[in-house]
């Protein structure tokens, strides 16, 4: 377990922590005592994103987003006067086994930070590996509180806030709605898991009644089994936390007589998809219609989209490409902050550099400040970061979402949550 102090500690002086650490033949070492090459003047980065698999929806937005971001950066100058390469890519997958061997092979190729994964599953198969060998990794999507105390050294960071912010806005939303008896079901992983647990707690504490919460096998053939549990708990709400499976469960609710028109029914970001309604029910997507969820805000910066969708006009899904922005956009400003591409160095200021300065909101406009020595504060496309010791947004912006009447995806509000 990291404790709360360890970052600030590493903060206070990466010139004394990498003067201290030396010392096994004058090689420097990380945060958390890992081994760091030096430097060479050129910010290399890599991605674990998914281009297949399960969780292939979630790729394309972070990668397009990720390629704005260095397309900015570059256009701006670099960092450190050089431009950002070529990315390195690998896929996630929806595997462990694939999302560890492609982690492998991105840093084969030398880079000092890598993105992703997007699923919190697929990071913990190789978040040891990246961040053991003193590169810094940022996940832009990866949501388990599992991550919050990781003894990961000091390298990890993430721009999506924890579970643990998302969970009390979920259940506050479904009893806004009126509901006090609900079922509760989860991918048996830690984003599942951790996501029932912030709902559950945070629906008891406001009186609801929680009949059920149970996770599942999300590799599982038949779904009936979890069905069948919502239906014998006798539910006036039910809540499917999940991911691509999560269709086969709500057309099993729906043929229950369980569906959105007959309960209430609510999900998560892992269900929220405009194509949702469309694959839940082919012939009739208005079937869908009425059911509700929560996923960290990801089209509320206007410009940022449009942006994005002039960078990448085949875009459709925008979840998570403002956190996959700000990622590499923190990444490349604690550099210039550190004046070193080396990880060891300017992980160390990647927390410092989103609080407790003059606010900036851009790579341009914060480069500029820190070139005149100001200390900056910056506030990324996806809203303030805030990042507290633990690499994490302290603070988050949580979407609303509903499906209407024709089964079509809907934004209803935003939710400051600060757990």
């Amino acid at each position: 377990m990291r404790a709360s102090t360890t970052r600030s500690a590493i903060i206070l002086s990466a010139a004394t922590l990498v003067l201290a650490a030396c010392g096994n033949g004058g090689e420097p070492a990380g945060p958390g005592g890992a081994p760091a090459g030096e430097g060479d003047g050129v910010l290399k980065l890599g991605y674990v994103l998914p281009e297949t698999g399960q969780f292939a929806f979630l790729g394309p937005p972070q990668i397009q987003a990720l390629g704005l971001a260095v397309k900015t950066i570059n256009d701006d100058g670099g960092v450190l006067g050089q431009p950002i390469p070529e990315v390195v890519t690998g896929d996630e997958a929806g595997q462990e086994a694939v999302a560890a061997q492609s982690a492998g092979r991105v840093l084969a190729s030398d880079v000092d930070a890598v993105i992703g994964a997007a699923a919190s599953g697929m990071s913990l198969a190789f978040i040891d590996r990246v961040t053991g060998a003193g590169v810094v990794q940022c996940s832009a999507s990866n949501t388990a509180p599992t991550f919050t105390d990781y003894d990961d050294g000091g390298f990890y960071f993430r721009t999506a806030p924890s579970d643990a912010l998302q969970g009390p806005v979920l259940g506050k939303v479904i009893q806004e709605d009126g509901h006090d008896r609900v079922a509760l079901v989860a991918r048996a992983d830690d984003y599942g898991r951790g996501l029932m647990e912030a709902t559950k707690k945070a629906l008891e504490d406001g009186g609801a009644t929680v009949a059920l919460a149970e996770t599942y096998d999300p590799k599982a053939t038949n779904f009936a089994p979890v069905v069948q549990q919502i239906r014998n708990s006798r539910p006036d709400a039910a809540v499917v936390i999940a991911f691509e499976e999560g269709t086969q469960i709500l057309q099993g609710l729906i043929e229950a007589g369980l569906g959105p028109r007959q309960i209430g029914v609510y999900g998560a970001d892992g269900l929220r998809s405009a194509e949702l309604a469309k694959l839940v029910s082919p012939g009739d997507p208005s079937r869908l219609s009425g059911m509700k969820g929560t996923a960290p805000a990801s089209a509320a910066n206007a410009e940022f989209v449009t942006r994005l969708k002039e960078f990448a006009p085949n875009l459709t899904e925008l979840q998570f490409a403002p956190q996959a922005f700000d990622c590499v956009t923190a990444i490349a400003l604690a550099a210039e902050k550190a004046k070193s591409d080396d990880p060891a160095v300017f992980a160390p200021e990647i927390v410092g550099i989103t609080g407790d300065g003059e606010k900036c909101t851009t790579f341009a406009a914060c480069k500029e400040l820190l070139d005149a020595g100001t200390d900056i504060d910056y506030d990324g496309v996806s809203g303030p970061l805030d990042f507290t010791d633990a690499g994490e947004p302290g603070r988050a912006t949580i979407e609303v979402y509903a499906y209407d009447e024709s089964g079509a995806l809907q934004s209803v509000r935003t939710e400051e949550s600060t757990g």
